[in-house]
């Protein structure tokens, strides 16, 4: 292992016949595709700084042929989804289990990466200063399986918390989660999309009890983060 200029690491390493050159934006690509359930091309593109998606994907075909992640297809019209493999995983030195990929979830966490990436651009939120869901539950440990915002971020020393809806819940269970996120954050953005009525109804009906609601439309997210 070496570094090279202002800390910036590289090693070299065979895998199988392949022999990979790993610099530290290796290390990033790998860093937040293990940290976000599902991870699309281009959005790794715009969370590790790449200028062009050109020059991602054949990073990322590298790091595939290397064996350290591997690109899954689930859905018809949905392009694919990169994952750690177990080398990946012992790699960073994290833990080895297996990513459990529910198809119904598929477009809400490629939504709530969108999120971040919004924010992220937009806002000018550091990306260090975010948390997923699962790290969130990893701090909570495994005995603690409460209900955790998709996302969370510091700014300002003022805790934002970030969820998306795109389907109504009961409604107990979904204001209970509002007054969770009302007791545990400064503030909490729900990403909504425009034809869900009944759901922005009940929060803005929430929102004159907990006044730290705030509602933004998906497809507002959605087409900043296309425009980048």
């Amino acid at each position: 292992m070496a570094w090279l200029g202002l800390g910036v690491r590289c090693c070299c390493v065979r895998v199988s016949d392949v022999r990979v050159r790993l610099v530290e934006r290796d290390y990033e690509m790998m860093r937040e595709i293990e940290r976000w359930r599902c991870v699309l091309g281009r959005q790794v593109r715009l969370l590790a700084g790449f200028s062009g998606q050109r020059a991602c994907d054949r990073r990322l075909k590298l790091l595939i042929e290397s064996g350290y992640i591997e690109r899954k297809r689930f859905l018809y019209g949905v392009p694919s989804l990169y994952f750690l493999t177990y080398s990946g995983k012992k790699l960073l030195g994290v833990s080895l289990k297996k990513e459990s990929v529910k198809l119904e979830q598929i477009l809400h966490d490629i939504h709530v990466l969108d999120c971040v990436i919004y924010f992220i651009y937009k806002h000018k939120i550091e990306l260090n200063n975010i948390q997923s869901e699962k790290q969130l539950h990893q701090l909570d440990g495994f005995s603690n399986r409460n209900h955790r915002p998709d996302f969370t971020f510091k700014k300002e020393d003022k805790i934002f918390c970030v969820e998306v809806e795109l389907t109504l819940k009961a409604k107990g269970r979904f204001e209970k989660n509002i007054k969770d996120n009302f007791l545990t954050y400064d503030y909490q953005t729900w990403v909504v999309p425009n034809s869900k009525v009944k759901i922005r109804q009940i929060l803005d009906n929430q929102s004159n009890k907990y006044p730290n609601i705030e509602i933004i439309e998906l497809e507002e997210v959605s087409s900043y983060v296309k425009s980048i």
